[in-house]
């Protein structure tokens, strides 16, 4: 997916949903912060998303420009509705979004995730897909260790989650694992 396919699902969604505001999650709110990403990273034909103040409506997102619709068929991407149950998030992460707007919108605000949150998600969903995404971030440079570990402490999961992202994280920028103590 481009930004410009992006831009244009964020438009349609809006006019859909009767909303100037949506959220963007998932993998191609990659693009609001990182317009021109690697191209591994925007394999993607479809962009999450929900309207910020009436995430229900979402099902219209679905039933009018999601998967399989005349849309998709048309374009060749699609917009998946969804709501922010969808990805495990740290805390505050609405705070830090990263807004896409302008005549390619017609304005409607497109509210993507900030990097370092994206990442989180992708490593708590632990999916294949989700991890050489996480590794592609890590590879070109977009994310920093220190702040997912920052985002990862913000971040409402159980311990042996937190555990197993953290190994990632740590896989993803090359930190060996801590060698269990030897018995003498």
């Amino acid at each position: 997916m481009t930004r410009a396919q992006l831009e244009h699902l964020i438009r349609a969604a809006g006019a859909i949903t009767d909303t100037q505001d949506l959220i963007v999650i998932g993998s191609q709110s990659v693009l609001g912060q990182f317009p021109d990403a690697p191209d591994e990273l925007l394999i993607s034909n479809e962009a999450d998303m929900f309207p910020r103040e009436d995430p229900q409506r979402s099902d219209l997102i679905d039933g009018t420009i999601g998967e399989d619709s005349p849309f998709e068929l048309t374009f060749g991407y699609y917009a998946y509705g969804v709501d922010e149950t969808t990805a495990v998030l740290p805390q505050g992460w609405r705070d830090r979004l990263i807004i896409v707007s302008g005549e390619n919108t017609r304005f409607v605000r497109g509210s993507c995730l900030e990097v370092h949150d994206l990442a989180i998600s992708k490593y708590a969903a632990g999916r294949e897909k989700d991890l050489e995404f996480t590794q592609s971030l890590a590879r070109h440079t977009m994310v920093n260790r220190y702040t997912l570990e920052q985002r990862l402490a913000m971040t409402l999961v159980d311990d042996r989650m937190r555990s197993s992202i953290l190994a990632r994280i740590r896989r993803d920028f090359g930190v060996p694992k801590p060698q269990a103590p030897h018995a003498s």
